[in-house]
């Protein structure tokens, strides 16, 4: 799947450099990552596409099947959440908020057709519709110093909290994170806003994006690591992507499980490594302790500002203690860990 063709061709007006449908960069990545590092961005966000759930039991439809509490999902508040397969393992991690009376979960772009089919499956009788909503609304990030002052600017709204969500005329701001925020609109819209913002803000690539989600601590699935991860190996549980308390979805005995009966022995971790050696989802880790096999795996890699690469793994607690770990091979760059922007439980 790739981008709206009109608005592929709108950004390749700005000078963008677009590849398999995504904005990489803006004629020097670098300095974009920098830019999202130390200034202001502004971020074409095309690798994600969505999936929209409308009908009067649209609400009941989803809080069936993925794990976090999609009753607390309204017009001011937005969610990350999950679907799950019955072993508990992640099959998409998504972005939910509501347009009106419709649902959106945005995901990437890469796994939006056979998530929205595999949702369809489970409509059955449910006065529901599951659609492909990617090319219906353009999305955009705006990340840095100025990012909260120009959303004021824009749309004379603040939003306090993160995952709030405020509408304007036709579109949403959803704050992502302090100085961070999407926002979803019309085509047309959308361009009138890219070129107000981008007096005042750097045009960049997908790239620092999802630089951003990583230095935020936020796991995005790909189709690399589908079935690979529990939720609570993700951090889903820290940020408010599941619901301990609500009735049964798919894998929820597996999450329930783990989260009251076993000590959690996987997390995931932030860190940097010094190498020019690309650094992928789905790469492994290795760790001194284990000797000839992985200790985890990497959920998100990309580029980092000034050199290397930032990564989010998952791997065990226990291998992260021994800050002995290495990409790809035991002799492969030794990761740097960094701290993550939010705590992990202390018992684990």
């Amino acid at each position: 799947m790739t981008m709206n063709q009109d608005w592929q061709n709108f950004l390749t007006q700005q000078g963008a450099q677009l590849q398999d449908g995504v904005v990489r960069h803006f004629g020097n990545l670098q300095a974009e990552l920098l830019a999202a590092r130390d200034s202001t961005v502004l971020c074409d966000l095309s690798q994600f596409g969505a999936i929209k759930v409308t009908g009067e039991e649209a609400q009941k439809f989803l809080q069936n099947l993925l794990s976090s509490d999609i009753n607390e999902v309204n017009a001011k508040t937005a969610q990350l959440s999950s679907f799950n397969s019955p072993k508990g393992r992640m099959l998409a991690t998504f972005l939910i908020w509501q347009q009106g009376s419709d649902y959106l979960l945005q995901l990437p772009r890469s796994l939006s057709p056979a998530m929205q089919k595999k949702l369809s499956m489970y409509v059955m009788r449910s006065k529901v519709k599951v659609s492909d909503a990617s090319d219906e609304y353009i999305c955009v990030g705006l990340s840095g110093k100025q990012a909260a002052k120009l959303i004021q600017q824009h749309f004379n709204v603040t939003l306090e909290q993160d995952w709030t969500v405020a509408q304007h005329n036709n579109g949403y701001v959803i704050r992502i994170g302090a100085d961070r925020y999407q926002l979803s609109t019309t085509q047309q819209q959308a361009m009138e806003l890219w070129n107000g913002l981008s007096q005042s803000a750097q045009m960049a690539g997908s790239a620092c994006w999802d630089w951003l989600n990583i230095r935020a601590g936020i796991p995005i699935l790909t189709p690399t690591t589908q079935e690979q991860f529990v939720l609570q190996m993700s951090n889903l549980d820290l940020l408010g992507g599941v619901s301990f308390k609500k009735g049964c979805y798919p894998g929820q005995e597996i999450v329930a499980r783990t989260h009251y009966l076993g000590k959690q022995k996987r997390r995931m971790f932030l860190a940097h490594v010094d190498t020019e050696d690309a650094a992928d989802a789905g790469n492994e880790v290795f760790g001194a302790e284990m000797p000839g096999q992985p200790c985890g795996m990497v959920m998100n890699a990309t580029a980092a500002p000034g050199g290397g690469y930032d990564l989010l793994a998952v791997m065990q607690i226990s291998c992260h203690d021994t800050q002995n770990v290495h990409l790809k091979t035991i002799q492969g760059a030794k990761l740097k860990f960094l701290p993550l922007p939010y705590p992990l439980p202390s018992d684990e």
